[in-house]
């Protein structure tokens, strides 16, 4: 069984040389790593060469041509790893918000289920135990308004650490997709959800970056929450797969 992890990088040189031994550690057989650069202009781009170059095994590099966005990034990686023939295809990001060791765990639990999602919002899963309480609130906020109008029995929309069976991610049309920012794990969630897909959350600890510069704000989720609406119109005729 073959396992690809995709990792989109903007300006991440300090946590992705750390991030790929994590991942190199962990007790899989034929994992890879696909690291997506959007032109990072602190060198990400050239390290991740290096890296492809030391461990030609396992990593391989994609480049563009600037900061394109994190859907076209996750959309180029999907049809990569999908024309290379793996089972088992992970999303994460690159600043350890995601603890690369849960992806074992995530493996055992995709048993019958054809994607899981990482959780912050179910028994067990949490938010960094820093955040003040208007941050945890408002993302706790976001993910109950997008599930709430999209009427997905999903706790946790808005996460990035996701780990889909190959043949379940090529039913989703991703060529439909339109969301190109953080709603983009809605988006694809709401694919899913549509289709029938068998989704299982697993809890997880979302953790604060310690090394390089979030790219979050607050304009970013208030344009997320705006677009949530568009989901609706924009797929109302799609129909639950017959497998």
């Amino acid at each position: 069984m073959s396992i690809g992890i995709i990792i989109p990088t903007y300006n991440e040189k300090e946590n992705l040389p750390l991030l790929v031994e994590r991942l190199r550690a962990l007790p899989l057989e034929n994992l890879t790593i696909l690291v997506i650069d959007d032109n990072s202009p602190d060198g990400t781009g050239s390290l991740a060469d290096e890296l492809a170059a030391l461990y030609p095994e396992c990593v391989s590099v994609i480049h563009r041509s600037g900061k394109l966005g994190l859907g076209t990034a996750y959309i180029t990686g999907f049809k990569h790893m999908l024309a290379s023939g793996c089972d088992l295809i992970g999303q994460m990001d690159a600043d350890f918000s995601h603890q690369p060791e849960k992806i074992v765990e995530f493996v055992t639990a995709l048993e019958g289920h054809d994607v899981v999602f990482g959780s912050r919002y179910i028994p067990g899963g949490s938010l960094d135990h820093n955040w003040p309480v208007w941050r945890k609130s408002l993302s706790r906020f976001g993910n109950t308004y997008a599930r709430t109008i999209l009427r997905i029995p999903v706790k946790d929309l808005t996460g990035g650490f996701r780990l889909w069976r190959g043949d379940a991610i090529a039913l989703i049309p991703l060529e439909q997709i339109r969301a190109n920012g953080y709603v983009f794990m809605v988006e694809l969630a709401y694919l899913a959800h549509r289709l029938g897909l068998r989704i299982k959350e697993v809890p997880i600890y979302f953790a604060e970056r310690q090394l390089g510069k979030s790219k979050m704000n607050f304009s970013i989720q208030v344009e997320a929450a705006l677009r949530v609406w568009g989901l609706l119109a924009r797929y109302r005729d799609l129909k639950p797969l017959k497998r």
